[in-house]
């Protein structure tokens, strides 16, 4: 938090008032983490009450400082929220029913928030330290160096031939690309410089090249190995190993990328989409040295974790340091002085930006976590969907479903995901759902506003960077990433889908199935068939996927 603040409060001020206000509070801030820090052993005896008037004006001050550093790096909606849930906090006693407290001491409340681990300093503050800073290091060196060059290359030789390929080229760069920076909005600005003037170039309608751009980068933070810093955070929640997570994302997101192309195999029947010309396809060998720039440092990343046995933390370490020495170098494996300055500075700057933005998400999202926890209710939101649903779990699927498209709408996917599987996890679990199959759940559909009217990120930067009318590409983006929708509520219809590890047989089995009803939905929803034989392409999908389910209902 110390690290953070500066960066947030100082550093991203855009006038100089605010850069003023921001070192005041930055160093009030970082006072009283330092005052905590070193008064450690003596407020751990305190067993979280404040003793005195300075430590509660020194919690006022550190919780106020927290959520202004939010504010300022991702906006209103979760300190809003975070805001609202200590006034909860404070004054809930006097809420009559259910839903109010039985009340708490001041001195007590903000004790647990910030001298004890049931606040600021709980277990995603620690995941956000310990593994979460690490990964987006390794992101950031990646993406200073020739990586990003070599998933473009790659992509191009790949897909540019197909049809619609430069829509192809899009989705498997910004897969790759994705992976490593956990965030659509970035990927968009990113990758989408490149490829969507090429797609435009082409000839694509300007709401489908903003579309697909925005459809693919979203994908990045669920496809494996990395997915952004959900992964980390769902290790810890759910105590399942790292790779025990990777196996389970790893066949849904696969089938959210293939619903993608075909998709697009259906765009290019109706607009007859072409490939890239050869002439603007990358030299073969540009293609093998540039992927060098990425597959070397993943491919340690991989050996640590899965040969030598590793934790995800020292095999990215490794990785890092694989990168770094990359860095040293150009594709033409030229050490220009300049250059390599350019490169590690970039690296380091990104990367303290991106750590220090995830750090205050994670540590204002920990607050509304907190009071959940303190004022039980979060206990009682779990028992109200366990009341609506009447025990039957496709009613608290819904409900849950509906709060996460509520909640990312305006609050960071991962932010979103913990706040929501916080309240909505235990339901779901209680309900018959195993928690990884909860989990996964809950974090695809707080992905889902990244595409998803009224507010999409990924969406407004990518129509502002065709030019296009921002309704018109998420509209597209809807039709085009129909998986975002059907594949996390074709888990729980077919739980096999995320047992890779334990039971990859049947996994495979349910894989193929909600393959071909996505193949069948994305065609109903996009081919240009007469409206009949598109409703039928739609009853297929769905039958196809929820068959099994709708069979016992009938039964």
């Amino acid at each position: 938090m110390a690290f953070a603040l500066p960066w947030i409060l100082c550093l991203g001020a855009q006038t100089q008032l605010s850069r003023i206000i921001g070192l005041v509070l930055a160093s009030a801030g970082v006072a009283c983490c330092l005052w905590i820090a070193f008064s450690h052993n003596a407020l751990g005896d305190q067993y979280g009450f404040l003793a005195s008037p300075g430590q509660v004006i020194g919690a006022i001050i550190l919780l106020l400082v927290v959520i202004e550093a939010a504010r300022r790096a991702i906006g209103w909606p979760l300190p809003v929220v975070a805001a609202v849930a200590l006034a909860y906090a404070l004054w809930g006693e006097h809420i009559p029913g259910e839903f109010g407290h039985s009340g708490m001491p001041i001195e007590s409340l903000l004790g647990t928030l910030t001298i004890t681990e049931g606040g600021i300093w709980g277990i995603l503050t620690g995941i956000s330290v310990n593994v979460v800073a690490i990964f987006v290091i390794f992101g950031a060196i990646l993406n200073s160096g020739e990586a990003g060059r070599g998933f473009m290359n790659i992509a191009s030789t790949a897909a540019g031939r197909l049809k619609g390929g430069g829509a192809k080229v899009s989705v498997i760069s910004s897969a790759l690309f994705g992976s490593i920076s956990g965030s659509a909005s970035a990927n968009v600005a990113s990758t989408g410089a490149i490829t969507l003037p090429a797609m435009t170039r082409l000839g694509y309608p300007k709401r489908l090249a903003g579309a697909v751009e925005a459809v693919a980068s979203s994908g990045g933070q669920i496809m494996p190995p990395l997915m952004g810093a959900g992964a980390f955070v769902m290790v810890e929640l759910t105590q399942v190993p790292y790779t025990g997570i990777m196996a389970a994302a790893l066949l849904p997101a696969i089938l959210y990328f293939f619903a993608v192309w075909v998709g697009i195999n259906a765009y290019a029947r109706k607009y007859d989409l072409k490939g890239i010309p050869d002439d603007e396809k990358p030299a073969i060998r540009d293609v093998i040295v540039t992927s060098g720039f990425f597959l070397i440092p993943f491919s340690v990343l991989l050996w640590g974790m899965f040969v030598a046995n590793l934790t995800p933390q020292y095999s990215a370490c490794l990785a890092i340091f694989a990168g770094f020495l990359l860095l040293l170098v150009d594709k033409d494996f030229a050490f220009e002085k300049n250059e390599v300055k350019v490169r590690i500075t970039r690296a380091l700057i990104t990367g303290a930006r991106q750590v220090a933005l995830i750090a205050v998400i994670i540590l204002c999202a920990s607050i509304i976590i907190g009071v959940l926890g303190i004022t039980g209710l979060g206990v009682k939101i779990t028992s109200l969907i366990l009341s609506i649903s009447a025990a039957n779990i496709w009613p608290a699927v819904l409900l849950t479903a509906l709060a996460c498209l509520l909640l990312g709408m305006e609050v960071p996917t991962t932010a979103a995901y913990v706040i929501c599987v916080s309240v909505a996890g235990p339901a779901l679990i209680d309900l018959g759902l195993n928690p990884l199959q909860a989990h996964l759940f809950v974090f695809w559909f707080a992905l889902i506003s990244t595409i998803t009217p009224p507010v999409c990120g990924a969406v407004f930067i990518a129509s502002g960077m065709v030019n296009e009318n921002w309704l018109k590409v998420a509209f597209t983006s809807m039709a085009l990433g129909v998986g975002l929708y059907v594949i996390p509520v074709g888990m729980i219809a077919n739980p096999d889908l995320i047992e890779l590890a334990h039971a990859p047989g049947k996994a495979l089995v349910s894989f193929f199935q909600l393959a071909l009803g996505l193949g069948l939905i994305s065609y109903g929803l996009i081919a240009p068939y007469r409206i009949f034989g598109r409703l039928l392409l739609l009853i297929a999908g769905m039958a196809t996927i929820f068959g099994r389910l709708f069979a016992s209902y009938l039964v």
